[in-house]
């Protein structure tokens, strides 16, 4: 197995290039008992896809209809948590990793990338994907609040409802450093603005409304940039599918950005009779200088996989009513918007799952239906609560690798989500 090769013969490179926290005789003892309870987990139970000498490219992944993609989120921008998701993902074995189109955040995704290779020994890795909008959209918000505003008695509801603990009335620092700087990051009362992703479940809360929302829109020039960059496979234009202007205004912005891309996918919700013809005048306009793949997300409940399993229903349904449409414009089809460890088993109890045909289908493509399934907040949820339980015992700039008991069982989280849809 790969991680063999890191245990027996890179653990004291590894330890000299990067260094851990106890240099020890006895902490390196306990360091390599901890990476081979890691080994033989892998080896006898786990079976990481990621290793297989049978797991397939993300494009054979789409064919098959076993593709997942995390979605580290189109704001999401705390860079220490994204590498280490993207680090834990990469070894579960998913296809793609979305994130903000940002090039701290892209930079912290490819270190994550990167530290799973060296640890295991991959020969493959996921494609990176980056989110952007053509106009107002739920994913490209943060909440806002001044908390000298806050009554002193304010039982603080938005920091219990937050999902990503991104609201925090401790008012001292926390230690710590982003994957590519060393500033210390500082958690100040109020909104962690790195750390919000827009969810807006604090907005209806707050018994004073003090929370505002601030939207934004991701400027074409800067994301062309990173299209140009060789780190960046893959691009996601969030829209609403109601106004095709805004959407031709920012493919036409990006103009040959896009030429050396693997996939771009194109997020919306489910507009009814509408959706349709959408797609179908979104296609036309990608479609001159569409030069690689294209896949339609289908975004059913935004931002709510962790909630419940109800969630997941409404991204099904959408997908029932796309795969039986017989004039939908060409691409993959892609869950998203409410999936969680549930959407797999809706999916095969509908027959969509790893299938070319339903009863009322059109399509002829030997490609399956459903390419895969997008994981974000659920898939954060499940590998957050390991983060959090190291950071508060290792500080907030611990890294995962580092701490093998702790990537264990991030890996089981991960890997009882991922490997479900990998067929494992």
């Amino acid at each position: 197995m790969a991680l063999r090769y890191f245990c027996n013969t890179k653990i004291s490179t590894y330890h000299h290039r990067h260094g851990f926290p106890n240099t020890s005789k006895e902490a390196l003892v306990e360091l390599r008992s901890s990476i081979e309870n890691v080994k033989s987990l892998i080896s006898n139970t786990l079976k990481l896809p990621s290793l297989s000498s049978s797991s397939s490219s993300p494009l054979q992944s789409l064919q098959r209809g076993n593709w997942v993609k995390l979605i580290c989120g189109a704001s999401f921008e705390d860079v220490v948590d994204i590498r280490n998701l993207s680090l834990v993902y990469t070894l579960s074995g998913v296809d793609c990793i979305d994130c903000a189109a940002d090039a701290s955040v892209v930079s912290a995704v490819n270190e994550g990338i990167l530290a799973a290779t060296e640890i295991a020994g991959l020969q493959k890795k996921p494609w990176v994907m980056i989110s952007v909008n053509d106009d107002k959209d739920l994913h490209f918000r943060k909440a806002e609040f001044d908390p000298e505003d806050c009554p002193a008695n304010c039982s603080r509801p938005c920091e219990i409802v937050c999902p990503a603990n991104a609201i925090s009335f401790r008012g001292k620092s926390a230690s710590g450093t982003s994957s590519n700087t060393e500033l210390p990051r500082v958690l100040m009362d109020g909104v962690i603005t790195e750390r919000c992703y827009g969810c807006g479940r604090c907005l209806p809360v707050c018994p004073y409304d003090k929370i505002r929302e601030v939207t934004y829109v991701r400027d074409a020039a800067t994301t062309a940039d990173l299209l140009r960059r060789n780190d960046v496979d893959a691009m996601e234009i969030h829209t609403s599918g109601r106004q095709s202007a805004q959407f031709k205004e920012l493919w036409c912005a990006l103009g040959d950005s896009v030429e050396n891309l693997k996939l771009i996918a194109v997020s919306l919700p489910n507009g009814g009779d509408s959706t349709i013809p959408s797609m179908n005048e979104m296609s036309s306009i990608m479609k001159p200088n569409l030069q690689c793949f294209n896949l339609w997300q289908l975004d059913g409940r935004p931002m709510s996989g962790d909630i419940g399993s109800g969630a997941t229903k409404e991204t099904i349904a959408f997908a029932i009513e796309l795969a039986k449409a017989k004039n939908r414009p060409p691409g993959f089809l892609q869950l998203a918007g409410g999936t969680n460890a549930h959407t797999i088993d809706g999916l095969r109890k509908k027959g969509l799952f790893q299938t070319t045909s339903i009863a009322v289908g059109s399509s002829n493509s030997p490609d399956a239906l459903i390419g895969g399934i997008a994981y974000g907040g659920y898939a954060r949820k499940i590998v957050g609560r390991v983060l959090r339980s190291m950071q508060s015992e290792y500080g907030g700039a611990a890294r995962i690798e580092d701490h093998p008991q702790h990537l264990l069982m991030a890996l089981k989280e991960a890997l009882a989500l991922v490997g479900p849809v990998k067929c494992l």
